[in-house]
């Protein structure tokens, strides 16, 4: 017999969870789990110990309560109230890379991005090596169109199987998201757990010079060493953010525990000790000063979720 889902602290949880493989954690901390090392709990995180765990799950949940997969919390400020529902954390059972004969890539939801970009490396496989610039996972990159280095998602992806929040389990090709820059129609509250992507034949000694070009380029323009969350602004159209918010003043500007990044401007970090209504607030002063400057109104690209 397989263990039941483990729920901690005996605390009822919000469906039968008999028959379960997971771990059902109540009132669960987040701030370890996202870059920015802030914010408040979970009402329940969920850590599926396989596909078939993950939508009997869900099944059994059946949209009556919210849920917010997460990957490595790098592009997310998670609120000091926490996050209402169910969170939904993807493993290393969702971790596997694949390649294939016609240049294609099987990844899992949970696969992080200079894992796909290396093994379609050693496959031969050119086109997915931007991916080593993005920090996060697959399920991440598909639903935020996540892109770096002239390259984005919508360029590759072939199309991803997804649970819905009733546990159906669909596949979705690329034209259904209906890309835009950083955006796609991907349901609420769906769950991708696999997407394909379709390369080209390359050389491996060429794509993994282009890998570490980007590294490199990353280690060299980027706060990488500190507590922070990625690009926080999208490029306006024909701008860049990071341009906007120098020129209007705020490289090293403070609210609280956090600051404006002074070797990369489109970055927020925690210096030690913010809270996430810290983060969140600077980066709204950022847009009223920019605002103030230029008349450009920036836009969030790092997802705010929670609540305050």
């Amino acid at each position: 017999m397989a263990p039941d889902c483990a729920v901690e602290g005996g605390i009822e949880a919000p469906i039968d969870t008999d028959g379960l493989r997971g771990k059902l954690t109540p009132d669960a901390p987040l701030a370890k789990l996202v870059w920015f090392k802030s914010g408040g709990n979970a009402d329940w995180l969920f850590e599926p110990e396989d596909l078939e765990d993950l939508t009997e799950f869900l099944r059994r949940l059946d949209g009556d309560l919210p849920v917010m997969a997460l990957g490595l919390g790098s592009n997310m400020i998670v609120r000091d109230g926490g996050v209402p529902g169910v969170v939904v954390k993807l493993g290393k059972p969702f971790a596997q890379v694949e390649t294939h004969d016609d240049h294609t890539v099987t990844c899992g939801g949970g696969a992080h991005g200079i894992l796909v970009a290396s093994n379609a490396r050693d496959a031969g496989i050119a086109g997915l090596e931007f991916m080593r610039g993005i920090p996060g996972t697959v399920g991440g990159f598909v639903r935020m169109n996540g892109g770096a280095y002239g390259r984005e998602v919508s360029d590759v992806l072939l199309d991803c199987d997804v649970v819905m929040p009733d546990g159906q389990l669909i596949t979705l090709p690329a034209a259904d998201l209906q890309y835009s820059y950083r955006h796609s129609a991907l349901p609420e509250g769906a769950v991708v757990v696999s997407a394909r992507f379709q390369g080209t034949p390359g050389d491996p000694e060429e794509i993994g010079a282009e890998m570490d070009r980007i590294a490199e380029a990353r280690e060299n323009s980027q706060p990488l060493r500190t507590k922070t969350g990625g690009s926080t602004f999208k490029n306006p159209p024909g701008k860049k953010a990071w341009e906007l918010v120098d020129a209007a003043g705020c490289r090293g500007l403070k609210l609280g525990g956090a600051q404006v990044s002074e070797k990369h401007t489109n970055f927020l970090i925690n210096t030690g000790d913010a809270t996430s209504a810290d983060i969140e607030g600077l980066g709204e002063e950022v847009k009223r000063r920019v605002y103030e400057n230029s008349g450009v109104e920036l836009e969030w690209e790092i997802q705010r979720v929670g609540r305050p």
